[in-house]
């Protein structure tokens, strides 16, 4: 069986700009550069050639990725989203307590993740610790630097 993936509709729309964008402009790219090096002539020495086919292998293989999680996908509706505990697809504000700092997490689903842009994975430390709990609730996450407190503020859409 394969893995349900978990996106907001923001990441639905981007895998599905890269899909048809690998579909459209990037075959038609590559396609051009295996024309211009075939007509480079001997391919046992042609470097250009060799470089275009595993760009296209790379790409196919990208294309037939985002084929196949498209098809596995549940998208996260905002109206589904409580803001009562921290489910995938809430914003959490949340306070260190050691640094006494903020911090605003997306918990979104995996393939999703990008922690420099504060969407972090359910699958993650953070992600997993915070799941299920309310404004006020201390939690410990077990991270690969140490345990970190985090107490929640907020949780909202």
């Amino acid at each position: 069986m394969t893995k349900q993936i978990i996106l907001t509709d923001e990441g639905l729309k981007k895998y599905e700009q890269e899909l048809e964008y690998l579909k459209t402009e990037k075959r038609k790219e590559i396609a051009e550069k295996i024309k211009v090096a075939l007509s480079f002539g001997d391919l046992s020495e042609n470097s250009e050639y060799d470089e275009a086919k595993n760009e296209q292998a790379a790409v196919e293989a990208r294309i037939h990725e985002l084929e196949q999680m498209l098809k596995n996908v549940k998208i996260i509706d905002d109206n589904d989203i409580n803001t009562e505990t921290v489910v995938i697809g809430s914003k959490v504000k949340v306070l260190d307590m050691e640094y006494n700092e903020e911090f605003v997490y997306r918990v979104v689903g995996s393939a999703e993740a990008d922690p420099k842009r504060g969407l972090i994975s359910d699958e993650s430390p953070v992600g997993k610790a915070l799941l299920g709990h309310a404004v006020g609730d201390q939690v410990t996450v077990e991270a690969p630097a140490g345990e970190i407190s985090f107490k929640i503020l907020e949780i909202s859409r």
